[in-house]
């Protein structure tokens, strides 16, 4: 077990470093800072490493196989309405045990925490039911998605227009390390069941799914409520260190929070956990132990994650868009945001998780590799529009119809498990690095500009979960072509050898 958190740790960190690297040259050239701010953002990063290792091989251990246990469970039974109540339930508290959705709604002063991660929850839980649905009767993924946008841009449109940035962003951050190993796996559990050739396709598609509900649930919250303004919560500064006392001594305060943040986010799942095995003694006593600590491991995780992310990285964030936003250098904005947009997917921890679920589930046709470079082009490119919202005022629309047209349009082009994939990936890459870092910088480089926070900053979320849904497609057309030419090619050497053996007869 230790040469296994030892890989996953070696793998943190040479996903985290490059960002670390791109903070460290900024801050000896354009945006200088004070050493204890410094050394805070440092330890954050150390924490983050060894805290996305635990969480990587705790998820592994417990959460993906829980997942596609009840998954499979469920379908066994037969009774509709109990997996259509099942995934209603599962839906609702895995959202509420996702830590990216409580840093969104810290970063909104106008509606109260509880106000916002249950409107959402309830989107989702929702919407884990409509997924259910379409494995179910086995209905297009493209046609219900293309559906459901409609209806979203639609009601959107009668939302006041604060409220929609924040809603495509809470539909980012709602899939992020908690929601997608379960949901994931959940799916496949779900698919398992089936034994037609659609199984694997079918697979993917309960992320990009429970991504729309929370969007239409937070518009029609702001319909509900008719809040015409939302007023930003711009309290996430860097603190003043003089010491590195003070360093430690701010971790170890930060630190009893996020751990009964953690805790209170968990328990719903362990007790999940615990009723499930009463119920259907599924799992041996070695594979509960087993599931016991990767519960262990995986809250460990998310502990220093989360501790390491919102005390070392958001405030730093703040601060470098705040001095960049606010100097002579705003344009340099687009460049490092591209370079940081291009480093910082690679950090998410539920994007490991992803990668490794697609490159199992496609046998090795959809390799690691090949996700973290689509992914890795889709967000540069997302940053930077970002970027230039931000200096520009740029009416989000401008960005999201359009980008939604095509990607909705690609749908046709490609095959059906690139569809599920792509729209899987736009929820999964945005996660806790990009409402921590992302999210911040962007609200500083606004604020110092002196631009409108809540609809030109809020937004780089909903921009990051929306260009993978394009850039894995087109890795899907890529590859449709490059297989069709292999088979194409295939056939013509059958065909010639053909020729050649009735020639000789």
């Amino acid at each position: 077990m230790n040469g296994k958190l030892k890989e996953k740790i070696n793998e943190s960190l040479s996903s985290v470093l490059p960002i670390t690297l791109i903070v460290l040259a900024l801050s000896i050239t354009f945006v200088p800072m004070d050493i204890g701010t410094l050394a805070l953002f440092i330890v954050g990063a150390v924490l983050l490493i060894v805290g996305m290792g635990f969480f990587q091989l705790g998820a592994e251990m417990s959460i993906s196989p829980l997942g596609r246990s009840i998954g499979s469970t469920i379908m066994k039974t037969g009774k509709l309405w109990l997996i259509l109540f099942i995934c209603l339930f599962m839906g609702i508290i895995i959202t509420v045990a996702e830590p990216d959705l409580m840093v969104l709604a810290n970063q909104i002063a106008s509606l109260s925490n509880a106000t916002i991660m249950y409107t959402v929850a309830i989107g989702v839980g929702i919407f884990l039911v409509i997924a259910f649905l379409r494995i179910y009767f086995k209905i297009s993924l493209s046609v219900i998605l293309t559906v459901f946008y409609v209806i979203v841009f639609a009601v959107s449109f009668f939302a006041p227009a604060d409220f929609r940035p924040v809603a495509f962003d809470s539909g980012g951050v709602t899939t992020g390390p908690m929601t997608v190993p379960f949901i994931m796996t959940l799916g496949i559990g779900f698919s398992a069941a089936r034994t037609d050739k659609d199984t694997a396709g079918d697979s993917f598609g309960l992320i990009a799914l429970c991504s729309i509900g929370p969007i239409l649930s937070v518009l029609i919250l702001g319909m509900i409520f008719n809040i015409t303004e939302l007023s930003p919560n711009t309290s996430e500064l860097a603190p003043v260190i003089h010491s590195t006392t003070d360093v430690t001594k701010y971790f170890y305060t930060a630190l009893p929070h996020y751990s009964k943040e953690v805790l209170m986010s968990i328990l719903p799942v362990v007790a999940v956990f615990i009723i499930f095995e009463l119920v259907t003694r599924t799992y041996r006593l070695h594979q509960v132990l087993r599931i016991s600590v990767g519960f262990v491991y995986t809250v460990l995780g998310l502990i220093l994650f989360l501790t390491g992310v919102n005390v070392g990285f958001a405030p730093v964030g703040n601060l470098l868009g705040n001095e960049l936003g606010g100097g002579a250098y705003k344009y340099l904005l687009i460049p490092i945001g591209a370079l940081v947009g291009y480093f910082i997917v690679k950090a998410e921890p539920a994007v490991q998780v992803l990668n490794a679920q697609v490159e199992e589930i496609t046998g090795g046709m959809v390799s690691h590799k090949m996700m973290n470079t689509a992914l890795s082009i889709g967000v540069a490119s997302a940053v930077v529009l970002s970027m230039v919202r931000v200096i520009t005022g740029l009416n989000i629309y401008y960005i999201l119809i359009p980008g939604y047209i095509i990607a909705l349009v690609l749908t046709k082009f490609v095959p059906p498990v690139f569809v599920g994939i792509a729209f899987d990936s736009g929820g999964v890459a945005s996660g806790p690095m990009t409402s921590t870092f992302l999210l911040p910088l962007a609200m500083g480089a606004c604020a110092g500009i002196g631009g409108n926070v809540v609809t030109d900053a809020f937004g780089v979320v909903a921009l990051v979960a929306l260009s993978p849904l394009i850039t894995i497609q087109l890795m899907g057309v890529i590859f449709a072509y490059k297989s069709r030419s292999v088979s194409d090619a295939a056939a013509k050497d059958i065909s010639d050898e053909i020729i050649e053996f009735e020639e000789e007869m």
